[in-house]
């Protein structure tokens, strides 16, 4: 277990990335094929058109509020490593350790496993006539690869299937605006029973945007760009979501919205007929390997923060001096995805997801009340939380709120996901046991 430090010239990455990447790759965390399916969701348990608008427009301000706040937190600490980074130095490394230990074990894999699956599911049958599984893995080795080759080529092809995911729900918006309307989109009363429930799957939607800091290290001018990339991109995701919703209400009506599991599916058959329909197909498709893709890009940067503090075997660390990539955290992060996509457990591992997620939410709201109470005149400029510490204590009570109700709608599934994040304090500790000058 024990390791020691890194040279610094196998520790440099090459900062290829600019504004525009940022951007996308926020939205590429946040945006997957969830938003092809979970207006649905949303419809049945809010009722009432105000209540499902409200539900959406009330998950886009938390998120955006969550983009403040990470937006500070990279402008306070650029080049850190993301979220891991934030945790370290705001808190203790072991808070750091434990982000990376439950991302490596359940978050960032188990999403990687998901999405793989998902995209075998809908081409592998298609395109090759194989198993969803066999495709699955395969899209897992290739992203891997090409992440491999340099942070620009695999930073391209999520950008590019970033535009196309962007391309597909535009044409959900558009098809909701010429179909046939049967509804007002806000007519009917609000219903308040069941709003509760609504948003969870609504924040669920808009999670994944606190991956986007991982890559900070290989952006331009990290200080500006990632913390603008945070803030636009979420935007941009809030306008695109309420689009989908309001074009579905508007054709569909609240009912047919709630009654339906495929709501985009009928909303462009109603527009465009069955060529509408074959796009969403592989619109699904496209967001999947999308957000595989985003996972790919971002995630391995964790580990490589962790082996360069120390707390993670020193080969993680390792720099290619050709592509100015973390080559084994890339591989181990693919390997560990691959292992759970074949395994079949995927599926068990994303229940126990949502309630880690949310507590280094919390926890990074947190952080921007220490960071701010250790530096009261050194950071007056740049972006700043705004009406803070009123903005930044409501992203931290709907965080602890998504804590609390998860824990109540699914508790075995949280208890496991807490338990395997409590065990990373243990195995922290004999990390520091056997290198205390590397982990202390």
């Amino acid at each position: 277990m024990a390791s020691t430090p890194v040279p610094a010239s196998e520790r440099a990455l090459a900062p290829k990335l600019g504004a525009f990447d940022a951007t996308l790759i926020v939205m590429g965390g946040v945006v997957g094929s969830g938003i092809f399916a979970t207006p649905s969701v949303v419809a049945a348990r809010a009722g009432a058109p105000l209540a499902i608008v409200g539900a959406w427009a009330l998950g886009g301000l938390i998120a955006l509020v969550g983009a403040f706040v990470f937006a500070e937190l990279a402008q306070r600490r650029p080049a850190s490593g993301g979220l891991y980074g934030y945790m370290r130095d705001a808190y203790h490394p072991v808070v750091g350790f434990s982000y990376g230990w439950t991302a490596l074990l359940i978050s960032q894999s188990g999403g990687i496993a998901a999405a793989a699956i998902t995209f075998g599911n809908y081409v592998g049958p298609v395109l090759w006539h194989t198993s969803p599984v066999v495709c699955g893995a395969a899209s897992i080795v290739v992203l891997t690869a090409i992440n491999c080759l340099g942070v620009r080529e695999g930073g391209n092809v999520q950008n590019v299937l970033m535009l196309l995911k962007i391309g597909i729900v535009l044409a959900v918006i558009l098809a909701g605006t010429v179909a046939a309307p049967i509804a007002s989109p806000l007519t009917g009363s609000v219903a308040v029973a069941g709003f509760g429930a609504a948003m969870i799957p609504v924040l669920f939607s808009y999670d994944g945007f606190q991956t986007a800091g991982f890559v900070d290290g290989e952006l331009k001018d990290p200080k500006r760009t990632m913390s603008r990339g945070l803030v636009f991109g979420i935007a941009l995701v809030v306008v695109l979501y309420l689009g989908v919703v309001l074009g579905g209400l508007r054709v569909l009506g609240s009912h047919g919205l709630a009654a339906t599991a495929t709501p985009a599916s009928e909303i462009m058959a109603r527009a465009f007929g069955g060529f509408g329909q074959r796009l969403i197909v592989a619109g699904v498709a496209i967001s999947t390997l999308g957000y595989l893709s985003n996972s790919m890009l971002a995630s391995p940067r964790i580990y490589y923060a962790m082996a360069r503090d120390g707390l993670f075997f020193k080969a993680v660390a390792h720099v290619s001096r050709r592509t100015r990539v973390p080559t084994v955290a890339i591989l181990l992060q693919g390997a560990v995805g691959l292992i759970i996509a074949l395994s079949g457990r995927y599926d068990q591992i994303l229940n126990y997801v949502i309630s880690v997620d949310f507590v280094f939410m919390a926890l990074a709201a947190g952080a921007v009340v220490i960071f701010r109470r250790r530096s009261v005149a050194a950071h007056d400029a740049g972006m700043r939380v705004p009406f803070h510490p009123w903005s930044t204590g409501f992203f931290l009570v709907a965080s602890v709120a998504v804590v609390v109700n998860t824990l109540f709608v699914y508790p075995v599934e949280t208890t496991i996901g807490l338990g395997i994040l409590l065990l990373a304090v243990p195995v922290y500790a004999l990390w520091k046991r056997s290198s205390p000058e590397r982990a202390a």
